[in-house]
């Protein structure tokens, strides 16, 4: 059941994290939305509202600890509790390493991996004391295997996938954890790489197999509304062209 759930959305000014937000509140869900672009944050819960939603926004920077602690503690003074984490923020600045773009590796460890451990230490004191609680967690296909330029940003995804298991076998019969895999999906993923050549070239990738942030979303709305008992453990979702 989605509707009434209290979820809140890391990410979610754009992209799935947008999508994600639009349609768990059409199906009546209660959600609370972080992320650091507070204008495309505040336009996505209008949007919300006017559809006859609720929703509201705090400005979250997921690297901040404190950030994400006082995203769950507005969405438990809101609505009284928590019912799923969404970490969907993330980034990809990628590049080869011989580049050295050292600041760049640092800040996907800080949003890919510190972000989804604040989120974690946010959310699961608040479902522990509720016996009930559920942590959906964006990874990417890109930490199945390695690819080139694309070394960095995987690693901090098969992180993500370990966090995830590791998180999942200590979570006990109430709590349920999902990852959701994307491949190549028509955000601003790309925006962030440094190097104009080189995002010319997935901007060229995207634009020719790209999936709309909506069949994430629709995946994610999947893994939150089975029954208590059931724990979608992993979905992946990728482009039929992408290899």
């Amino acid at each position: 059941m989605i509707e009434n759930k209290v979820v809140v959305i890391t990410g979610a000014s754009g992209g799935i994290g947008r999508a994600t937000a639009l349609r768990l509140a059409a199906r009546g869900a209660k959600v609370v939305l972080g992320a650091r672009t507070t204008t495309a944050l505040d336009d996505v819960v209008a949007d919300i509202r006017s559809a006859g939603g609720q929703a509201v926004a705090v400005a979250t920077d997921v690297t901040r600890r404190a950030d994400v602690a006082a995203l769950v503690k507005t969405a438990e003074a809101e609505f009284g509790r928590v019912d799923v984490m969404v970490n969907n923020a993330g980034i990809g600045p990628v590049s080869e390493l011989d580049e050295l773009k050292v600041d760049e590796w640092d800040q996907m460890v800080d949003v890919n991996i510190k972000g989804v451990l604040h989120g974690i230490a946010a959310a699961l004191p608040v479902f522990r004391d509720q016996n009930a609680g559920q942590f959906v967690t964006v990874g990417s296909v890109a930490g199945m295997s390695p690819t080139p330029t694309m070394a960095v940003y995987g690693a901090t995804k098969t992180a993500v996938k370990v966090l995830c298991d590791g998180l999942r076998l200590e979570a006990g019969p109430d709590l349920r954890v999902t990852l959701v895999r994307p491949g190549f999906v028509d955000t601003n993923f790309v925006t962030g790489i440094s190097d104009p050549k080189r995002r010319a070239g997935f901007e060229e990738r995207r634009d020719a197999m790209a999936i709309s942030p909506d069949v994430l979303a629709e995946a994610i709305v999947f893994a939150i509304d089975q029954p208590a008992q059931v724990d979608v453990n992993e979905i992946v979702v990728r482009p039929t062209a992408q290899s």
